[in-house]
């Protein structure tokens, strides 16, 4: 869905300085609205054999020939599926039940499961925080389709933001920007469409909200940042995006070769008018009669003569797609598996795999570890949110807070398990502990209830020690 923000940076009640800003962030989202366009395109599979044609062997008729490649959706989710965010945790262990609320009732696990995917799609995702009295602080994903933001260098984060918050359609039923936000440094200016003016056009009117951060009240989740692209690069390459071409151009031509392989071309000479006739007229019914008769021409004595012209071979097909398999795993830290091609002669072995695994586990280190540093960012503007302060207000052990992430090799759970039991053999205080739990394959709530019901135990334990003889006791304490 294409959005635009025409009209936006002439709201009234926006000061000037604001509406360069704003004028700022709508050039950045229009210049890349295209691109990031496009990128959707080949996520969703919409790209035509039209566009992969070179001209040669597609007939122009063909051209609309739908054929599906999920190499750019293959590419997003098997990074996004390693980057699992499991919360926030103190740096010296300690618990923080407000961010846990924080996240519980912002949904933000399975919203971060969802904003990773547009992350990786094109290059980066915008967080916005809000002030909500029901929830303290309300926390959202933007893509860059739906929103923009501008990069400060001095200061290494975006200083400016713009964000589609509602949308309608207009009367020809085209979805239009309804409320657009624009986040500085000091204010978050909510922006809406009010009704047509006399000359038919958009009319918005802006409204200041004070931003007690000192700081703009939104971030950036990026993927691959470089110093030429501070905002991020997309996983779906142009090279991701020529090797698709290849696959769908390799795949509608195998698809009309298969189509003539199916049905060979055959030939009959010498055959009468009267018998050319008859088999002109029933091309397809000769084509699948097991039996073919012929009679000698009367005038020449000919005997007409069957024969068959070779059949194509899809092999060369077959070796196109395995070489653009063997790049795309290559672009994409992927398995040539992965990528949908065997090779049943000479398979991969497990060593190539782990190896190849091996490289998309750090890809994905790397991404936590930038996504971690928003997160941050993300969990102290929250904070401050949720309780009308400002950033430097914040303690010590708030600002110790940490993302967690769930390991990106997603080791099975027996294998956790037994490494858990090990550790605790050489540290008993381990055994029993939240880690412990988790790394035994539990789940949040679980360990909860494991904990409590464990203390329930204790406290009946010692209960019943103080209501039992001196004698009883020393059975518990021996």
């Amino acid at each position: 869905m294409m959005y635009g923000f025409e009209g936006i940076a002439q709201a009234y009640g926006l000061p000037t300085a604001e509406r360069v800003v704003a004028a700022e962030l709508v050039e950045i989202h229009a210049a890349h609205m295209a691109a990031n366009v496009n990128k959707g395109r080949y996520y969703d599979q919409r790209v035509t054999a039209g566009e992969c044609n070179l001209g040669i062997a597609l007939p122009r008729d063909l051209r609309s020939f739908e054929m599906a490649c999920c190499w750019p959706e293959k590419a997003v989710t098997a990074l996004a599926d390693r980057s699992r965010f499991d919360g926030f945790v103190g740096a010296k262990g300690q618990e923080m039940p407000e961010l846990d609320a924080i996240v519980r009732d912002n949904r933000l696990t399975s919203a971060y499961s969802m904003g990773v995917i547009d992350e990786l799609k094109h290059g980066g995702v915008i967080v916005t925080l809000a002030a909500n009295p029901l929830v303290g602080c309300s926390i959202r994903f933007h893509t860059f389709e739906t929103g923009a933001a501008r990069w400060n260098g001095r200061l290494q984060r975006i200083d400016a933001a713009l964000a589609i918050i509602d949308t309608d359609r207009n009367a020809a039923g085209e979805t239009r920007p309804r409320t657009v936000n624009l986040y500085t440094d000091d204010a978050t200016w909510v922006i809406e469409r009010h009704p047509y003016a006399a000359n038919g056009r958009s009319v918005w009117h802006a409204t200041r909200a004070a931003n007690g951060l000192g700081r703009c009240m939104a971030t950036v989740l990026r993927n691959q940042p470089t110093n030429s692209q501070p905002l991020g690069t997309s996983r779906i390459t142009r090279s991701v995006r020529t090797l698709t071409r290849g696959y769908i151009r390799t795949m509608t031509l195998a698809t009309i070769g298969l189509e003539f392989a199916t049905s060979p071309q055959k030939y009959l000479m010498g055959v009468s008018d009267a018998q050319y006739d008859a088999l002109i007229n029933e091309k397809f019914a000769r084509y699948v009669d097991s039996l073919m008769l012929g009679t000698v021409d009367p005038d020449t004595g000919q005997v007409p003569q069957y024969g068959q012209l070779a059949q194509g071979t899809l092999q060369q097909h077959v070796d196109m797609l395995r070489m653009l398999s063997t790049q795309y795993a290559a672009a994409t830290s992927l398995s040539v598996t992965d990528a949908g091609v065997v090779n049943d002669a000479n398979p991969t072995s497990s060593d190539a795999i782990n190896a190849q695994n091996d490289k998309l586990i750090r890809r994905a280190e790397a991404l936590n570890e930038f996504n971690a540093d928003e997160l941050r960012d993300v969990a102290l503007m929250a904070l401050a949110v949720k309780r009308n302060q400002s950033l430097s207000q914040l303690s010590e052990d708030d600002r110790d807070v940490m993302a967690h992430f769930l390991p990106p090799s997603m080791p099975n759970k027996a294998t956790m398990g037994d490494w858990a039991i090990k550790v605790a053999q050489g540290d008993q205080l381990f055994a029993g502990t939240d880690v412990y739990y988790e790394l035994q394959g539990f789940d949040k709530p679980t360990i909860a209830r494991i904990q409590a019901q464990k203390r329930r135990n204790v406290a009946a334990q010692i209960l019943d020690m103080e209501l039992t003889p001196d004698e009883t006791q020393q059975q518990y304490v021996g």
